[in-house]
Order: structure tokens, then sequence, then C-alpha cells
């Protein structure tokens, strides 16, 4: 474990509503096509992650950041990077999570605190989205998630081939971040097994209904090749004062600083 930031400002939150984010960091990015992991790889002239790092340094309410890297990952070593370090990433996304939650609770976290999970490799998400979900989910009892509703006509497959056309009214894209209780987290998680792609299936899986919060076109997760050029070309947009398509609860995150 490596600390490497001097702590955000939580000032005027209450002890039974402190915010703490969490970033697995673990992952290959096997689908993107880049040589070594994605969340490493330079758009607009920086790691991607670090694009993701500062927009939570952007929220003052976040108490700390950690994020959580696989045993032997030294990116961070080197760099002064506004988060906690955690060399415990699973082999799993769910895993590399429960780690990384059970290392808050190292660092003075309470079971009861919030805790945003955010991928890395959204780098897009601002300031401005971070703080609508606390906003949305912080008088609420089981917590919840960014997402976006889907604009696309939703077709099943069968063979190659269209099975049918599914009724998208009340479809959403889950994105990140997700915000939920720690502690609660921790038993669903547990609970759940290592299968779970998002923490919100998680908590789904133990009867809950997370809280959906309209997020961002944009906050999309770089997956595969084409997406690194996108971001690139938004990040860019953005750094020079140009900001496309935002919605009313985006605002522009840092990208510098780092």
């Amino acid at each position: 474990m490596i600390d490497l930031f001097q702590q955000n400002s939580a000032t005027g939150i209450p002890d039974d509503a402190r915010f703490w984010a969490l970033i697995p960091c673990a992952g290959t990015g096997a689908r993107s096509g880049a040589h070594g992991p994605k969340q490493y790889q330079l758009l607009a002239g920086q790691p991607m992650v670090l694009h993701t790092l500062a927009a939570f340094a952007g929220v003052a309410r976040i108490t700390r950041t950690a994020v959580v890297v696989a045993a032997g990952d030294d990116f961070f070593e080197a760099r002064n990077a506004a988060c906690l370090v955690a060399s415990c990433g699973g082999a799993t996304r769910a895993a590399s999570v429960f780690n990384g939650l059970e290392f808050l609770l190292q660092q003075g976290a309470m079971p009861q605190d919030w805790v945003l999970v955010h991928d890395a490799a959204r780098c897009l998400v601002t300031p401005g989205q971070i703080d609508a979900l606390i906003d949305a989910c912080v008088a609420d009892d089981v917590g919840g998630l960014l997402a976006h509703k889907l604009p696309d006509t939703l077709k099943s497959e069968a063979g190659g081939r269209v099975a049918a056309t599914l009724d998208r009214c009340d479809k959403w894209l889950a994105q990140t971040p997700q915000m939920f209780r720690i502690g609660r987290l921790m038993d669903a998680l547990q609970q759940a097994g290592g299968k779970v792609t998002d923490e919100s299936s998680a908590m789904e899986a133990m009867g809950l209904h997370p809280l959906l919060v309209p997020g961002s076109a944009q906050n999309f997760k770089v997956t595969y090749p084409e997406d690194f050029a996108l971001a690139d070309a938004l990040l860019n947009a953005r750094s020079g004062g140009s900001f496309p398509a935002l919605s009313s609860h985006d605002s522009p995150g840092k990208t510098q600083g780092f």
C-alpha cells in the first residue's frame, strides 16, 4: 500500500454521511487491443486513469479516493496522484472491489459510510455527475448508480440474426459511479460471488432496488479500440475550453495537475 495524496476536504459532512471513492484498476483491458492495461494508455496527453482521478479530486465531498491495483503494479509509485493505492486486486472485478472495501475500512472508513465505485476506464465522468449521484442517493435507503436511458432500438440475437426487437422503454445502460453503504455492499458481494459485473447486480441479488440516476452518453467505458479515439477527442476538446454535448448535470473535470 502506498499513500500518495493529501486528504480532500470534507468540511460540513457529518460522520454518518462520509463519501469514499474506490477505483478498481487491476484489469488487463483484453478487449481494448492496447499493449498493456488500458487504464494506463495515453489520452489527451496523460494516462487514462489520471483523467478519472481528476474528476473525483474535483468533488470536495469525497473524503478519500483509493485505487485497487494488481500486486506488483508500480504505476503510481513515481506519480503524485490524488489517491491511496491498494495492491490487493483480485481475479475478478467483484474480488477487487471487495478487497478494496476492506482496505478502506483499514484506512478509517466505517461500514455505514458511502462508497462510490467507479470504472477506471470511464475517464469522461465529471465532478458534476458525481455530485448529482451523491445528491440523489444520500437520503436513499439503498443507494444507486449513474445510468443512461437506452436511446437505440434493442435487438436479441440467435445465430447471428435478429431474433426479436425488444421494448426499450424501461431499459437503461448501467454506468458508474455506483454508490452504496460500504458494509451492505460487502455483504452483497460476499453473497453474490465473483460473477457479478457491477455493484448494483450484487445489491439486486439481495432483493434491493438501487436508484437510477440519469448520467450522460459521454460517461462511456473505454473498451474497444475505436473508443480510444472518441475519448481522446472529447478530452482534448474539454482541455481546450470546449465541452461538446454536456448535460445540465455535467461540469468539466480537471485534466491537469497530476
